[in-house]
């Protein structure tokens, strides 16, 4: 008998913490959408936010206007530097500099013919 109502005490209690727990995540992703994070962290995931020329000249430390051969000379350096001696993190900021940089080489021919 005593084992039965042991038994019932500990099944209860683990539905009450079951209930309690989920009604906490609930909560959670309600504050969490009303704060803007989920929104952000599927943006970030699906790669919508784009590194600004701004940032991807500095991360290589070239001008804005600086040539294509430039921008190359410059990434080649840092990305071999950090290949031996850096972090896979810095790696993937030079490799997307590059590229951002490379986009707006290609935007630029666009543009000419466009004002022309």
């Amino acid at each position: 008998m005593a084992a039965r109502i042991i038994a019932n005490l500990i099944v209860a209690g683990a539905g009450v913490l079951i209930r309690a727990g989920a009604q906490a995540y609930r909560q959670a992703i309600v504050n969490g959408t009303k704060a803007g994070v989920a929104s952000e962290g599927t943006r970030a995931a699906f790669g919508a936010k784009q590194m600004s020329l701004e940032e991807a000249s500095r991360i290589l430390g070239v001008e804005r206007s600086a040539t294509m051969e430039e921008v190359v000379k410059k990434y080649n350096h840092l990305f071999d530097v950090n290949e031996k001696h850096g972090s896979f993190y810095l790696q993937s900021k030079i490799f997307r500099a590059k590229e951002r940089m490379e986009q707006e080489h290609l935007a630029e021919p666009e543009q000419e013919a466009e004002s022309s």
